[in-house]
């Protein structure tokens, strides 16, 4: 099962070339919810402390069948934590999150840290952002884009190991990246396909591109 969870954005940009699929699960984080319906589509649950949810569209959301899991301002978890931790707690195999730049420079970086987190290591997940997306590699993954797109790969532990790429102008052979390192910012794809493979680690794949190939 898809779901397709969008954050609180102050000014979130639809991914052009994303399509909804028929099952997909529709999870607004707080205020994510607003950025649905402007984008036309109703969320299925919408998850937080709804203190950035504009109370008149609370009725319509209701009124469209939306379930709403509430919680107190006061809380641990962001309201996108809260909600992945539902998708995955639902039985999501694969999770796309949009809406999660702009804003607090804290709560952006705090959103793409998520990723890197161990309890849904098995679980794909994805942020698109615009013509931008971003997902970790633990063993091994595949880039689709066009020849020419910025791909850029980041460490998020202390050491990422056996790093093996083909398809970047500047390929990587039982490579290592550090965390703190822009060795691996701004490489480009020679191929519409890429892969990277790494043996021990955790890595972000950022890929910048005119149309991303995301399924929809």
């Amino acid at each position: 099962m898809r779901a397709i969870i969008i954050a609180n954005s102050p000014a979130p940009e639809r991914p052009g070339s994303f399509r909804l699929r028929e099952g997909d699960w529709i999870i607004a984080a707080d205020g994510g919810a607003a950025t649905a319906l402007q984008w036309g589509w109703t969320p299925d649950t919408v998850i937080g402390d709804l203190d950035s949810l504009p109370q008149e569209l609370q009725p319509r959301l209701k009124a469209a069948g939306c379930r709403f899991i509430t919680f107190p301002e006061d809380k641990d978890q962001t309201d996108l934590e809260l909600a992945l931790w539902h998708a995955v707690q639902g039985g999501a195999t694969e999770i796309v999150i949009m809406g999660v730049r702009g804003g607090r420079l804290d709560q952006t970086l705090a959103n793409m840290l998520l990723l890197s987190r161990p309890e849904w290591a098995e679980v794909d997940i994805r942020v698109l952002d615009g013509q931008q997306e971003a997902f970790v590699v633990r063993h091994q993954s595949t880039i689709r884009g066009r020849v020419g797109d910025v791909v850029s790969l980041i460490a998020l532990t202390p050491q990422v190991t056996g790093i093996t790429t083909s398809g970047l102008k500047w390929p990587l052979h039982e490579g290592t990246l550090t965390f703190g390192s822009t060795l691996g910012i701004s490489n480009v794809l020679t191929e519409p396909v890429a892969q990277v493979r790494v043996r021990e680690g955790v890595l972000l794949v950022v890929h910048s591109g005119k149309r991303l190939a995301v399924s929809g």
